[in-house]
C-alpha cells in the first residue's frame, strides 16, 4: 500500500494550513473562554470550498473521497485549532453522506448546496440518554400521520454537537416498535429535516473543554416531520445511517492525531525554548536509549 500524498493531497494541506494560519491561539482561547461558536472559521472554510471537499460537484463539492477529507480534519486540528475546529466543521463535511448516498434528487438539491456554501449548518441527532451506544434501542418516536403526509416525533437526544446554532438535523427515530421487528436494526427511520425550535427545546451541555462548540440535551415534544423528509425507505434508517457513522470515525481519528502532532511541535518547541535540567536531561536521554535498544522509535505525523 502506497501511503505517499499525491501533489493534489499535498496542495489541499498546504492550502488549509494557510487558512488555519489566519485563526491563531488568541481567536480559539477567546471563543472557548466565552463559549461562542467559531462563525468566521466556518464561514472561511466554507468560502475557501472545503466543506464540499466530498460531496458530489453536481451539487457544488469537489467529489473527493474520505482521504482527502481526513486530511483536511487533521490539518484543522495540528494547526492549533484542534477539536473546537474540527468539531465546528466536522458534521458539514461528511455527515451527511447517507443523504448523498440515498437520498433523492430532490432531497439532495435542498440539502446539499446550503451545507457546502456554509449558510445552514446541521446537527447530528441520533444519540440518546437511555440508549448511549446500543442505538437500536433508541425511544425517539416517529409516529406516521393518518393521511400519511407526515410523522409526529417525540423523544430525548443527547450530545449533540452544534444544536445551538444548526438549522437543520439529520435525525434517526423508530418508526416501528421494537417488539414487532424480526432485529433490533430493523424499524428505524432516518430523517433530515429543519431543527424547528417551537417543538424542540436544545439545553447546553456544560463541558470542561471545547466550549467553542456547543454540546446539547434536545427534547422533542409534537415535532412535525414531512414524510418527504424522510431519507430512503422506511424502517431502513440503520442501515443508512451508518454510511455517516463509518466515515465519521475515520474524520475523528484523524483530527486525534492532528491534535497529537500539535502537541508534539508544542512541547518540541517548549524544550528548546526552556532546556531541561542536567539531572531531568539524564534521564530522558537514559530513557531514549532504552526504547531504542527495545526497537521501538516513535515517528511524528508528517
Amino acid at each position: 500500500m502506497n501511503f505517499e500524498r499525491t501533489p493534489e493531497q499535498r496542495a489541499i494541506v498546504e492550502a488549509v494550513t494557510q487558512l488555519c494560519s489566519d485563526f491563531g491561539a488568541d481567536y480559539w482561547s477567546g471563543l472557548d473562554d466565552e463559549g461562542k461558536f467559531p462563525h468566521a472559521f466556518h464561514q472561511a472554510m466554507a468560502q475557501a470550498g472545503w466543506l464540499g471537499i466530498a460531496m458530489p460537484e453536481a451539487y457544488g463539492g469537489a467529489g473527493l473521497g474520505i482521504t482527502e477529507a481526513a486530511l483536511i480534519m487533521q490539518t484543522v486540528s495540528a494547526s492549533g485549532a484542534g477539536f473546537s475546529g474540527a468539531s465546528a466543521i466536522h458534521m458539514n463535511v461528511f455527515g451527511l453522506n447517507p443523504v448523498v448516498v440515498f437520498g433523492n434528487d430532490r432531497q439532495k438539491e435542498a440539502a446539499l448546496p446550503p451545507l457546502i456554501a456554509g449558510t445552514q449548518k446541521a446537527c447530528f441527532a441520533v444519540t440518546e440518554p437511555d440508549a448511549g451506544l446500543d442505538t437500536t434501542h433508541l425511544k425517539t418516536q416517529a409516529v406516521l400521520s393518518a393521511d400519511g403526509g407526515s410523522y409526529r416525533v417525540d423523544g430525548r437526544k443527547i450530545w449533540i454537537s452544534t444544536a445551538q446554532v444548526a438549522d437543520r438535523m439529520l435525525l434517526l427515530a423508530r418508526t416501528t416498535p421494537l417488539d414487532k421487528v424480526a432485529k433490533p436494526t430493523q424499524g428505524l427511520s432516518l430523517f433530515y429535516t429543519a431543527l424547528d425550535r417551537k417543538h424542540i427545546e436544545v439545553r447546553e451541555i456544560h463541558k470542561m473543554g471545547r466550549a467553542a462548540v456547543d454540546s446539547n440535551m434536545l427534547f422533542i415534544d409534537g415535532l412535525t416531520v414531512p414524510v418527504t423528509d424522510r431519507i430512503g425507505d422506511e424502517g431502513r434508517g440503520f442501515e443508512y445511517i451508518l454510511h455517516g457513522l463509518n466515515p465519521e470515525r475515520i474524520l475523528i481519528a484523524a483530527e486525534a492525531v492532528g491534535l497529537g502532532a500539535w502537541r508534539w511541535k508544542r512541547q518540541r518547541a517548549m524544550r528548546r525554548s526552556a532546556p531541561c535540567s542536567g539531572a531531568r536531561s539524564a534521564r530522558t536521554r537514559a530513557s531514549s536509549i532504552r526504547w531504542r535498544k527495545r526497537g521501538w522509535r516513535w515517528r511524528p505525523p508528517t
